[in-house]
């Protein structure tokens, strides 16, 4: 049997990446039946997938995304739809503009989530700090100014399970639909607000920008595009900084020279745990005509997985790619994607994730992992620690 016959969507949530180094030694363009979809796993391939639109598209009929939370949506779309949709997302992140706002939007809830528990002398840091400080800044700056982080979390998981739906699982829909009508009912509200009093969030640059006086966009157009943004925003920079983190504690060595040189280091080290473990698995994308890809024939119409987190892995391009190494002197990573579709929030989400870890390891420096619950890693499409226990001395 064929390696790709072989792989189950347990398998891959459990861990991807031994899957993922097989598929680029043997099979790396192979359809994968477990996911309905073609996996692409070299870097030079996945790269190439993802650049040229002509050949393959971002709209896919069968997107698991679009099946949950509507169409169009920035990730699933190309051309003018796709400028459209992008355009109140790049005014908003930016980078000179994410450079003005990020510290002001963020130390606050930074400083508020740590001051809950760093008296304790222990936490769970996702639950008590990644997931909902990444949450809140990036509703935040969506527009989402009054929804509590409880709500938020409740959402990204609910939209995450149906983002990542690639089996179509009715039991998986049965969770993320109900989610997605009660994301649309809160944003329908904010809409309404919005277009008769703009403001400077991205949900109001989405609505008014580059459109003529007294019009906005639909809101059709717009919503399922700002329930990608919650989920993508809420996901990449928290679990980013926390795979980053676990990567951390694991290796004294590193950790040392971090704190040696600290300033140096921790943007290497962000972006090192991106690569090692990057948040985000997949670009989707539909073949547009019959093709060959690393010899092997794709039709026309068929979904294509082009495979990010295994080209951040890839051994053509990085030296001992499983291991987390703030030296590497290998530079950049596909975590963010490629192309025209390169990651819209990607400054927001890099600073974001460097503020996260800069404000906990400046309070907590001695900060160690719990032995008997140590983290454990789930997810192949959104992958990150489904939790993690740290002990440090009460601040």
């Amino acid at each position: 049997m064929a390696i790709a016959d072989q792989i189950t969507v347990e398998a891959l949530d459990e861990d991807p990446y031994p899957i993922y180094a097989r598929l680029r030694r043997e099979a790396p363009v192979a359809w994968v039946p477990a996911a309905n979809v073609w996996f692409v796993t070299r870097w030079q391939d996945v790269e190439f997938v993802s650049k040229n639109t002509g050949l393959f598209a971002a709209e896919v009929p069968s997107s698991p995304v679009e099946r949950s939370m509507g169409k169009p949506t920035i990730l699933t779309s190309d051309g003018p739809v796709h400028g459209e949709l992008r355009r109140g997302f790049d005014t908003k992140y930016k980078p000179r503009t994410v450079a003005d706002y990020i510290d002001g939007l963020a130390n606050p809830i930074i400083e508020d989530h740590l001051d809950r528990f760093a008296p304790q002398g222990h936490a769970n840091l996702i639950a008590d700090y990644f997931e909902p400080v990444s949450s809140l800044c990036l509703a935040r700056s969506l527009g989402f100014g009054h929804v509590d982080a409880e709500t938020l979390l409740r959402w990204f998981h609910g939209l995450a399970i149906g983002a990542a739906n690639y089996e179509n699982d009715p039991a998986k829909l049965a969770i993320s639909d109900p989610i997605n009508r009660e994301v649309e009912a809160v944003i329908v509200p904010i809409f309404e607000r919005l277009e008769r009093e703009p403001d400077g969030s991205a949900m109001s640059h989405m609505l008014h920008d580059g459109m003529p006086s007294g019009q906005t966009r639909p809101r059709a157009l717009l919503l399922p595009s700002i329930k990608v943004a919650l989920l993508g925003g809420m996901q990449e920079p928290g679990h980013g900084a926390a795979s980053t983190l676990v990567a951390l504690l694991s290796d004294h060595a590193q950790y040392a020279a971090l704190k040696a040189d600290f300033e140096t280091l921790l943007p290497k080290a962000a972006d090192e745990g991106l690569r090692w473990m990057a948040p985000i698995g997949t670009q989707m994308r539909r073949a547009t005509q019959d093709m060959e890809l690393g010899g092997i024939a794709i039709p026309a119409d068929a979904p294509v997985a082009s495979v990010i987190s295994s080209a951040c892995r890839d051994e053509a391009r990085y030296r001992d790619p499983d291991r987390f190494d703030i030296h590497r002197t290998e530079t950049g990573h596909a975590a963010y994607g490629f192309g025209s579709h390169f990651c819209a929030g990607r400054w927001f989400a890099q600073r974001l994730v460097i503020s996260l870890l800069r404000s906990l390891l400046q309070r907590l420096p001695d900060l160690a992992l719990v032995p008997e619950k140590p983290p454990r890693f789930r997810g192949w499409e959104f992958r990150a620690p489904t939790s993690l226990h740290v002990t440090f001395t009460p601040k």
